[in-house]
């Protein structure tokens, strides 16, 4: 089975119950919304939450996908940058709890976390400080990191800097590694889009995509959109949430269906059908049965609240691959 190596924002999401709304208004912050945030921000927010119940979850997009490959039995690790503090040590702690080697540079800054302000309606308002998420730079990407390695699998919010997610595509390839990437948000494609083209034509090997960045990339629908990224890379995935996805590669399309399930909470589908699909590459599996295993973890990691799965869930999605 082939190795995996992921890159990504190291963070962490902490969760606080308020008792109303109001707090929102104190803060000036939108209900429902998305922010990035300062460290001055961040602070106002963890004081004005102190004595509410609170929960740590691990976050961020590359890290959820390599988990999944963890938890599938894959070798896999994790790069990122993460602060002195406890989040950091949470972060680690929880990313080698699902069989994955973190690699973790050490910042001076706080790290990287996602304060999420859980209204009593159950809508969530996002304000992301990334720290020293954020810090890592292209002189500290090396070829060592990515030895023994078959397949390194990129975050797209790295995107938004040119020089750091070049080196890390360049060096990669250097080591004689394919690249995948997931497009992360349609926002940053519209904002990095002739970049991101040029980076996708010299070096990506294989592009996740849904609907919405898709569209954002191409100007086109779901179904042309996974021709015209194909034509970029080897291998294009277009997910169309719970009507499957489409998958391309040397001029042949592959339609994914998907099972019928009850979601509770779709956080996370997108990283882990990632997941299930490169665990596919890494056996050798073909593109079709790829995308059934994408789909199949993406219809379980739904289920739940979250991205944890239980042991017994992994164990189910296992058997149900070599049924």
């Amino acid at each position: 089975m082939k190795k995996i190596v992921a890159i990504g924002n190291a963070l962490v999401d902490v969760l606080s119950l308020i008792k109303s709304d109001s707090l929102l208004t104190t803060l000036n912050l939108l209900k429902g919304g998305m922010q990035l945030i300062d460290a001055q921000k961040m602070q106002e927010i963890v004081d004005s939450t102190q004595g509410l119940e609170t929960k740590m979850v691990r976050g961020g997009s590359a890290a959820n996908t390599i988990s999944g490959l963890g938890c599938l039995g894959v070798d896999a690790k994790f790069i990122g940058k993460i602060g002195k503090d406890d989040v950091g040590e949470f972060f680690k702690t929880d990313i080698q709890s699902n069989n994955v080697e973190g690699q973790l540079l050490s910042s001076d800054l706080y790290s990287g976390r996602c304060l999420v302000l859980v209204s009593p309606d159950g809508e969530r308002t996002m304000n992301t400080h990334l720290g020293a998420a954020s810090e890592l730079q292209p002189d500290e990407v090396t070829s060592e990191m990515f030895g023994n390695y078959d397949i390194l699998h990129i975050e797209g919010y790295l995107v938004q800097n040119h020089s750091l997610i070049w080196r890390i595509a360049e060096t990669a390839k250097s080591c004689g590694l394919k690249i995948s990437i997931d497009l992360a948000s349609f926002n940053v494609v519209e904002s990095n889009l002739s970049f991101l083209k040029e980076l996708l034509q010299k070096y990506v090997d294989i592009v996740f995509a849904n609907e919405e960045e898709a569209t954002a990339l191409t100007g086109k629908s779901a179904e042309k959109a996974v021709e015209e990224i194909a034509d970029m890379c080897k291998i294009s995935v277009v997910k169309i949430g719970k009507k499957g996805s489409f998958v391309r590669s040397a001029g042949e399309t592959f339609v994914i269906r998907t099972s019928a399930v009850d979601a509770v909470d779709t956080t996370g589908a997108g990283d882990l059908y990632a997941s299930g699909f490169l665990f596919g590459l890494a056996n050798g599996f073909d593109l079709q049965r790829c995308g059934k295993i994408g789909s199949l973890v993406a219809s379980k990691v739904v289920q739940v609240v979250g991205t944890k799965m239980s042991t017994e869930t992994w164990n189910e999605i296992k058997s149900e691959i070599y049924a």
